[in-house]
C-alpha cells in the first residue's frame, strides 16, 4: 500500500476520532450523575468504537491469547506498552473495570482528559517521588477492594518494537504490598500504529495475556523479574521478525 494511501486513511481516522471525541465528551458528563459501572461503560463505548475505527478505516485488526487467564479476583495487570492503542484497548476489553495510573497531567487534556476524570483512575505527580507512591498504595487498595484491577505499564513510556525498556517495579511493589496476583500482557500495537508516528499501519495486534503471578514469598524485584521475563520471552513469540538475533537463535 502506497503511503499516499496509508496517509489519507490515517487523516481521516484522526478527523473522525476527534469528532466523535467532542461529542462523546459531553455525553459522559451526562452520566457523571450514575452509578459507577454504568458510566464506566458508557465512557468505554469511545474506546470500543476507536479500536472498530482502526479497524475499519486503518486495517488494524487484533488477536487474543490466553483470554481464559484472567481470573474471577483483584488482579494487577502489568503490561507492555508501545502504543497509543492498547490504552484505548484493554480498557473496553477486560472483564472488570480498569483504574490507570497516569500523569495527572493528562487530566487537563481538552476533553479526553476531563473525561477520564470521571472515572476511578488514579492520577499522580511524577515529581512527588515517595509520596506519588504512597498515593497508589492508598488509593490501589481502595479500588482492588472496589473490584476493579490496577493496570500498569512497568517499563513508563512506549517502547519501539523490538526494543526493551527499563522496568520499573512500581507494579510489582504494588502487587507485594497489596497481596494482589498480578498478569502480565504482552502485545505489539507498535507495528501498527508506532509512537509519535500519524501514519496508521494496516496489520494484526497480538495481545497475549498470561497466567496469574502470586506474589506470596517473593519480593518485588523478583515479581518484577518473573514479570519481565515472561512478557520479553513472550513477545519474541508474537513478534518473532522484530528480533532476528533470537529468530536466528532458535532456528
Amino acid at each position: 500500500m502506497s503511503q499516499a494511501i496509508l496517509f489519507l486513511r490515517s487523516l481521516l481516522f484522526a478527523l473522525v476520532m476527534l469528532v466523535v471525541t467532542l461529542i462523546w465528551a459531553p455525553v459522559c458528563f451526562l452520566a457523571a450523575p450514575l452509578p459507577y459501572n454504568k458510566r464506566y461503560f458508557i465512557t468505554s463505548r469511545w474506546n470500543v468504537f476507536i479500536i472498530w475505527l482502526a479497524k475499519v478505516l486503518c486495517g488494524i485488526r487484533y488477536q487474543i491469547k490466553g483470554y481464559e487467564n484472567l481470573p474471577d479476583q483483584p488482579v494487577i495487570l502489568l503490561s507492555k506498552h508501545q502504543s497509543a492503542w492498547e490504552t484505548i484497548f484493554l480498557l473496553c476489553k477486560m472483564t472488570r473495570p480498569l483504574v490507570f495510573v497516569f500523569k495527572k497531567e493528562l487530566l487537563y487534556v481538552p476533553f479526553f482528559g476531563w473525561a477520564l476524570g470521571l472515572l476511578r483512575m488514579i492520577p499522580i505527580d511524577r515529581n512527588s517521588g515517595k509520596d506519588a507512591f504512597a498515593q497508589v498504595i492508598t488509593q490501589g487498595r481502595k479500588r482492588l477492594a472496589d473490584g476493579q484491577w490496577i493496570i500498569m505499564f512497568p517499563e513508563g513510556t512506549r517502547i519501539p518494537v523490538g526494543q526493551t525498556g527499563r522496568y520499573k517495579g512500581g507494579g510489582a511493589r504494588l502487587a507485594v504490598e497489596t497481596n494482589t496476583v498480578v498478569v502480565p500482557i504482552a502485545l505489539n500495537p507498535g507495528e501498527c500504529w508506532p509512537k509519535n508516528s500519524f501514519i496508521k499501519k494496516p496489520g494484526l495486534v497480538t495481545v497475549s495475556i498470561g497466567k496469574p503471578i502470586s506474589p506470596e514469598g517473593l519480593t518485588a524485584v523478583e515479581l518484577m523479574q518473573q514479570v519481565e521475563n515472561w512478557i520479553e520471552s513472550e513477545m519474541r513469540v508474537i513478534s518473532p521478525d522484530a528480533y532476528p538475533a533470537t529468530a536466528s537463535k532458535n532456528q
